[in-house]
């Protein structure tokens, strides 16, 4: 029986797709990167899966796993050699049970984040993990990527959102830790070890996920801000304030505002002459009013205009103003595609350090590329800032992408000066893969090559992403 035959027998042909069908798996979302497959097969069970990681494993094929291939930085995409079997968990995507006294949710790899989000509020819960592609993105590659998104701040990451794990290993065994407990102090932390790993050590196919009780008030601020320094004194003033009830502050410079309003003229800035060079978006989640809420998240404001920090307020005064103002900073990625092709960095870098790393990072990429476009935005509550680079005067997409190299350098260098990093929340994968030992510590980068080696000796997880 040929590799086809084989994977057929074990999902059902209708379930491995070849050829032409197959084109769509084999390129990312930002159509940066092309490869391609023997076959995409497309299992509906965990043991299914293990099925056909034991075939794989058996005739040393590449598997690459997928989810709702929104990745950014390529990790779901095989290589052009044409070996890879691309193991799609799309049919993974069952909510397997709820429990609202322990506040835990299990859910397979291929549940689109939104469905677990609206199954958790089904049952008076939150499920707060939010990022702009929840409609698309699965779960399996919100684990893989330990995604962050625009609550971080108060909820932290997927790692810290999660409790257990179901993972699939290169050997096609089946590990069941999908555990609900929030202490379990009996040896290495593997969900920590699997969370973040793109793949490259096992396929994690479903997770106990945290739930949190719904907020009964929400309020939403977009402040119009004269510089970073700025904004970071009145984000201490809304820690200070408002505690962990902040759940979201997002900074944006004004170009990216306007790009979105310029590509989306339904949306509306809501100042009528939107002039500052920064804008921060803030929201309060409460648990005891509306009126407390409000009273609590005017007073924050107030004392940031009193002292100067402000230059002008819009306070959401319902929820589709507050939706609408959320719309505006979701709309900045889908608004630059828009635009063109642009140089993407995802990085983080501490928050007491963030006006210094912009100022000096714009100062020296308009010294080496004069005329070209900072289009950043980011969380600046958890230091992670989407540092992009446009075409400006002067230049297209061509010229500037020809420069991409070096733009890469010198933002990262400048990044690891400050002692950040190069990734936040979108992973390594294979764009930043070769450059990852110019900025980790070579013991670490060690121990990594020593883990992959141990889970994975045959090197058939997801070759080529994260590690060289």
């Amino acid at each position: 029986m040929d590799h086809l035959q084989a994977l057929r027998a074990a999902v059902g042909a209708a379930h491995v797709i070849t050829g032409a069908d197959a084109q769509p798996f084999e390129t990312d979302w930002r159509e940066r990167y092309r490869g391609a497959s023997l076959a995409v097969v497309r299992p509906a069970t965990t043991a299914e899966v293990a099925t056909v990681v034991r075939l794989c494993a058996q005739e040393g094929l590449p598997i690459v796993p997928q989810g709702g291939n929104t990745g950014l930085c390529g990790a779901a995409t095989p290589d052009g050699s044409g070996r890879a079997v691309i193991l799609s968990l799309q049919r993974l995507n069952r909510i397997r049970h709820v429990d609202t006294d322990n506040d835990t949710l299990e859910a397979e790899a291929g549940c689109i984040l939104q469905t677990v989000q609206q199954a958790a509020d089904e049952v008076g819960r939150l499920f707060p993990l939010s990022l702009a592609a929840e409609g698309s993105c699965t779960i399996g590659g919100n684990l893989a990527t330990n995604a962050g998104g625009t609550q971080v701040l108060r909820y932290g990451n997927m790692r810290e959102l999660t409790l257990g794990l179901e993972v699939v290993t290169p050997q096609g065994e089946i590990w069941h830790g999908m555990r609900g407990l929030r202490k379990d102090n009996t040896g290495y932390s593997l969900r920590d070890l699997y969370v973040g790993s793109e793949g490259t050590l096992g396929v994690i196919t479903a997770a106990t996920l945290k739930l949190f009780p719904q907020p009964v008030a929400r309020c939403t601020a977009l402040l119009a801000l004269g510089s970073i320094g700025a904004a970071i004194s009145v984000l201490g003033l809304a820690r200070a304030g408002l505690g962990a009830s902040l759940t979201g502050f997002e900074l944006m410079a004004a170009p990216c505002l306007l790009d979105v309003v310029q590509a989306f003229p339904q949306q509306r800035l809501p100042f009528a002459e939107p002039s500052a060079p920064w804008y921060a978006l803030l929201e309060l989640s409460d648990s005891e009013s509306e009126a407390h809420a409000r009273e609590r998240f005017e007073h924050v404001i107030g004392e940031a205009i009193e002292a100067g920090l402000v230059e002008d307020a819009a306070i959401a005064e319902s929820v589709a103003q507050s939706h609408a103002l959320w719309h505006l900073r979701e709309s900045i990625p889908l608004a630059e595609k828009e635009k063109g092709k642009s140089i993407k960095h995802d990085i983080s870098v501490s928050v007491s350090r963030m006006a210094e790393f912009v100022e000096h990072t714009n100062a020296a990429l308009q010294a080496a590329f004069p005329g070209i476009r900072h289009v950043i935005f980011g969380h600046l509550g958890d230091g992670n800032l989407h540092y992009n680079v446009a075409p400006g005067a002067g230049w297209d997409s061509g010229r500037l992408l020809a420069q991409q190299e070096a733009v890469y350098q010198l933002v990262h260098d400048r990044v690891h000066a400050v002692g950040g990093s190069i990734s936040a929340e979108h992973g390594v994968g294979q764009l930043k893969r070769d450059v990852l030992p110019r900025y980790k510590d070579p013991v670490e980068m060690l121990l990594m090559h020593r883990i992959k080696s141990a889970l994975d000796p045959q090197g058939i997880m997801n070759p080529g992403k994260v590690l060289a």
